[in-house]
């Protein structure tokens, strides 16, 4: 899974800042990144890994959806809302231990119609354990998605 950044040093400077300082600015150069690695695939839509609703709430904004609307626009395709967070596990990921980062939250598809997508794009901003994606693609293949591939702004080493 590619992303384009470490989230240690620098990178985590920068991903935080997005994250929780609404540092819109550095949107466009990572977004910039990860559609380079997005253009070897043929993407029929891009969508992104939710953030929990309390996240949204006191951020004002999902970073995974800004990031995944400008990865869209860079690479010329639609961006969509295809999943959701369900369950108890739409707690956030953050402060969790590895272990419970491996369960990973559990996604549904978003609305009622199937998903019609041969690719899907599926954006993330960080990558830790590789669960939220692995939860994400089971979600939108069983939605009805063909392939699902993923970028991620930043993973930990």
């Amino acid at each position: 899974m590619p992303a384009v950044l470490a989230f240690t040093g620098p990178g985590r400077r920068l991903l935080l800042a997005l994250k929780y300082g609404n540092t819109k600015p550095v949107v466009a150069a990572l977004a910039g990144a990860m559609a380079r690695r997005a253009r070897r695939f043929d993407v029929d839509v891009v969508t992104w890994a939710p953030t929990s609703t309390a996240r949204r709430r006191d951020r004002g904004y999902d970073q995974a959806e800004v990031l995944a609307r400008a990865v869209a626009w860079r690479l010329g395709v639609p961006c969509r809302r295809l999943l959701t967070r369900v369950g108890d596990d739409a707690r956030p990921q953050t402060g969790r231990t590895r272990e419970e980062r491996l369960d990973g939250p559990r996604f549904a598809a978003w609305g009622s119609r199937p998903v019609r997508a041969r690719t899907v794009l599926v954006v993330d901003d960080v990558v830790t354990t590789g669960a939220t994606l692995r939860a994400a693609e089971a979600a939108l293949k069983a939605a009805g998605a063909g392939a699902v591939l993923a970028v991620a702004a930043a993973a930990t080493p």
